[in-house]
């Protein structure tokens, strides 16, 4: 048998190289929420608290992406991770799915609540806070936006903070509605829409993330494309025990038996199989083993 190891680090960890962006953007952000959480207990508004809630659950996430990217650069002196730190990231993901589910419930019982009630709610407030509120999002974006087309850690970071600009206008529409109709219910039917809005997406990154701990096939990429092309390469008869998963956010993993013919240096079949694992699928890190056509004690397995 002839074992070999495909390594390629073409993806990398790109999210480190824009912490600045997460830093500044977690920093405005922060400051924001400490404001609409007083102004919201102030002026009695569930729509600017639920909006407050949401941005506690972007701080916790921001917070969580700055911190697992400077774990996934610790190394390891124990010898036990092999893989390192990396999952650090999605760990703080289901942290910020678990928050935001709480934060969308607490929401959505309260604004029930409120339902035929005659709660005071103060516009004002509304109206100023929202619109700093709207600022602010709209700097963190413009922060966020180029860091976004090559980190997907910065990508997530950067579409909580489009969710949180659509709140911030959803709490200046609540303002004024009140403002203008004189009818509390209004601030209560935007909370709940928010409250709709954050389970939804809360739910959503929970599919990506217990996809990528129950360590399924990456999305986008076709395991049968992938045999398809590595049993096109010149010298390769099959391929089998091929896997495919996530270790974090932008860093596919695979590993695959080639089954060769006679030839004796399997380098190229090597470089090429991890050329093309890394160029057209998507895979950071690929671990590949040669056999040769007449080797008969790798047994496929099960699973």
């Amino acid at each position: 048998m002839s074992a070999g190891h495909g390594h390629g680090h073409g993806q990398g960890h790109a999210g480190g190289r824009h912490r600045w962006r997460l830093a500044v953007s977690f920093a405005l952000i922060g400051a924001y929420f400490v404001v609409e959480l007083v102004y919201g207990l102030v002026s009695g508004s569930l729509a600017l608290l639920s909006d407050a809630g949401h941005m506690a659950a972007d701080v916790v996430t921001l917070g969580a992406a700055l911190v697992a990217t400077r774990i996934a650069t610790w190394p390891d002196a124990s010898g036990r991770r092999s893989y390192g730190s990396y999952r650090a990231e999605v760990f703080a993901s289901l942290l910020a799915v678990v928050m935001m589910l709480g934060v969308a419930l607490y929401v959505v019982i309260e604004a029930i609540g409120r339902i035929g009630g005659t709660a005071a709610v103060s516009s004002g407030p509304m109206l100023v806070v929202g619109a700093i509120g709207l600022a602010v999002n709209l700097v963190a974006l413009l922060l966020l936006r180029s860091g976004a087309a090559e980190s997907l850690n910065v990508k997530g970071a950067y579409l909580e903070v489009v969710a949180d600009t659509a709140g911030s206008v959803g709490v200046i529409a609540a303002g004024w509605l009140v403002a203008a109709t004189g009818q509390p219910y209004w601030d209560t039917l935007v909370a709940l829409a928010i409250g709709v809005f954050v389970a939804v997406r809360a739910i959503a990154l929970g599919r990506q993330v217990l996809a990528v701990l129950g360590q399924h096939v990456p999305e986008g990429v076709d395991p049968a494309a992938v045999a398809a092309d590595l049993a096109a390469i010149d010298g390769v008869r099959d391929v089998h025990d091929l896997h495919l998963w996530t270790l974090t956010s932008g860093m596919n993993v695979a590993t695959a038996h080639l089954v060769t013919g006679d030839q004796r240096d399997n380098h190229p079949v090597l470089d090429q199989a991890r050329d093309l694992l890394r160029r057209r699928h998507g895979v950071a890190h690929a671990t590949l083993q040669v056999e040769p056509a007449d080797h008969h004690g790798c047994d496929e397995l099960d699973w």
